[in-house]
């Protein structure tokens, strides 16, 4: 028996009933925002007289249980593919009553880092694992006792490829992964903070998804032990690893060798202890104790695509960081490893 929600089993044609009663020029704005956790999102929603054209203006003061006020700041507007034109879900950074960015808040700092190497037009993408979980907190479909059928197509998959593409987040790509009920989306390229923005946004697409299918997703980075873990490989490129230099991947690559342990603490919100479970060298990863590299190999901290070695360009894909990682903190450690000088960071 699948283990779903009981919401999840309303009616969906009688809520439609309500989404399709006109709204006149008035417009419902979603605001979401990442919260204390650093991993979980929260929203609220709120009702303009007009269809919002941009974010200029647009300012909340959210409350929390505190002696004072957090302020949410938006940052980037998307199509709403739930309430549907003309709503719209705004992404939003926190910062505190001193109008300082908050503890959880990667963003700021990020900015900051890319605005450093701006004229180095990287470009991200990111491939996010993810697992179905039933309400029971098992992996979605799996039996009581034993283990599941081979990987079958799930309607969740489908129907967040389209919230993503209507609500205008650059989703490349979707795949079954290797243990029944994973999955894996990618986004971008995108540039700069662009990668977080989209990422972030896309996991929330994930989880209101999944919340009308009565499901979870879960971002863990090893939901079972024996299986495959969920993570959050990363690709990089720039304008002239792309077009044509190959040695400059193998010098980022070295670079990153050098800051291996650095970057495992910032890989997952716990300080690498996340990725203590996953990266154990077995099930295509490779070990967090030590940093590897290779061709066309998927064991390795890092890998560079066999077409890009013999093209001699294009970029390489960091495996380590986890399904739960930061998309903020990672591309920044990324950029500080392998383009800004040490003494900017010094300075810094």
């Amino acid at each position: 028996i699948m283990s779903v929600s009981l919401s999840s089993q309303l009616s969906k044609a009688l809520r439609q009933t309500y989404l399709s009663l006109p709204q006149g020029s008035q417009c419902m704005v979603t605001y979401i925002w990442i919260d204390v956790t650093g991993e979980e999102l929260r929203c609220k929603t709120r009702t303009l007289k007009d269809e919002p054209q941009g974010l200029e203006g647009e300012e909340l003061s959210q409350c929390f249980q505190s002696n004072s006020d957090m302020f949410l700041i938006p940052v980037r507007l998307f199509r709403d593919p739930f309430t549907l034109d003309p709503n719209k879900l705004v992404l939003c950074e926190v910062l505190n009553s001193s109008r300082e960015p908050a503890e959880t808040n990667r963003r700021r700092c990020c900015i900051q880092v890319m605005e450093k190497i701006k004229e180095h037009e990287i470009w991200f993408g990111m491939e996010q694992e993810y697992t179905l979980l039933g309400v029971d907190k098992r992996p979605f479909s799996w039996p009581t006792n034993g283990y599941p059928a081979p990987q079958g197509t799930f309607y969740i998959v489908e129907s967040h490829y389209r919230a993503c593409l209507y609500t205008g987040i650059k989703i490349g790509g979707t795949n079954a992964e290797v243990m029944p009920s994973q999955g894996e989306f990618q986004v971008g390229p995108c540039e700069g903070v662009e990668m977080g923005d989209q990422l972030w946004m896309s996991r929330f697409l994930l989880d209101r998804v999944c919340e009308d299918f009565g499901v979870i997703a879960s971002l863990d980075p090893k939901s079972l032990k024996n299986w495959n873990g969920a993570g959050c490989h990363i690709n990089v490129t720039n304008h002239v690893t792309y077009i044509q230099k190959y040695i400059t991947i193998l010098q980022m690559n070295e670079k990153l060798r050098n800051k291996h342990q650095e970057h495992i603490s910032v890989y997952d919100p716990h300080d690498g202890q996340d990725n203590l479970r996953r990266l154990t060298g077995l099930h295509e990863t490779a070990s967090i104790h030590e940093f590897s590299s290779g061709v066309a190999n998927r064991g390795a901290s890092v890998r560079i695509p066999r077409h890009m070695a013999q093209e001699q360009r294009g970029y390489f894909e960091d495996r380590r960081p986890a399904a739960n990682c930061d998309p903020y903190t990672v591309t920044c450690a990324i950029i500080r490893t392998c383009l800004v000088p040490e003494e900017d960071e010094q300075g810094s």
